[in-house]
C-alpha cells in the first residue's frame, strides 16, 4: 500500500484496535495473475508480538483452496469521507478522500480438526452475537457437525502489516478545523467517524 510518511499508522495497539472494530474484511488471493476476493468476518488475536487472523470460508468457495498455497492479503477498512476544496484556505486546491486502512499479509493454515472448528465458531459467536451462544450450544451435535462440515476454517499468522491513516495531516490547522467542523455536521456516519478520528489525532 502506498503510504506517505505523514500518513503512516505505526502504533501497534491502535492498528489492532482498528482491525477489531472493523473486522468484516476482504481477503484477496491471486492465482496466475488473476485476483479473487471474499468478504468475511475475522477474529483478530494478538499473542505477544504476533498477530493472527481467524475466519472461515464456505466449503463451496473455490478461494478456500487458494489460501493454502498463496500469500493472502486481508484488507480492513471502513470509515471514509470525501474532502471538498471548500475547506481549504486557497482556491487552487483539488478534492481528496480521507480514510483509514490496514493491509495484513500472511499464509493461511487450515484448521481441519472438528474441535478447532468448533472453538473458532464459539469465539466468533461470542464476539459478534454473544446472546446466540446458548442457542448454538443447545443445538443437536449432529446438526452442528453437519454445519461444520460445510466450512473451511483457517488461521493466518500476519507476516506483514501495513497501516495508513489519511486524515489531512499535511493540511494547515485552520483547514483541519474546517474539515472536522464540516464532517461532524454531516448526516453520514462515515463522515462523522472520520471527523472524530481527525479530532482525536489533532488532540494528541
Amino acid at each position: 500500500m502506498y503510504i506517505p510518511y505523514f500518513n503512516a499508522l505505526t502504533d501497534g495497539q491502535e492498528i489492532i484496535a482498528f482491525m477489531q472494530r472493523y473486522s468484516f474484511a476482504t481477503i484477496v488471493t491471486a492465482v496466475n495473475g488473476v485476483p479473487e476476493a471474499t468478504h468475511l468476518p475475522f477474529l483478530v488475536k494478538q499473542e505477544n508480538d504476533k498477530v493472527f487472523l481467524l475466519s472461515h470460508f464456505a466449503k463451496a468457495n473455490p478461494q478456500s483452496a487458494q489460501v493454502i498455497e498463496n500469500t493472502s492479503l486481508v484488507i480492513f477498512t471502513e470509515p471514509h469521507a470525501y474532502i471538498s476544496p471548500k475547506n481549504y484556505e486557497k482556491e487552487e486546491n483539488v478534492p481528496t478522500w480521507n480514510y483509514i486502512a490496514v493491509h495484513a499479509y500472511g499464509k493461511a493454515v487450515i484448521l481441519e480438526e472438528e474441535h478447532k472448528k468448533a472453538e473458532l465458531l464459539k469465539h466468533t459467536i461470542e464476539y459478534y452475537d454473544a446472546g446466540y451462544l446458548q442457542q448454538w450450544n443447545n443445538l443437536p451435535d449432529q446438526y452442528k457437525s453437519k454445519m461444520m462440515k460445510g466450512i473451511i476454517a483457517f488461521e493466518i499468522e500476519v507476516t506483514d502489516l501495513q497501516a495508513k491513516k489519511k486524515l489531512s495531516q499535511n493540511r494547515s490547522e485552520i483547514e483541519k478545523e474546517n474539515i472536522i467542523h464540516s464532517l461532524s455536521k454531516s448526516g453520514d456516519a462515515n463522515e462523522k467517524e472520520i471527523a472524530a478520528y481527525m479530532a482525536k489525532l489533532k488532540s494528541k
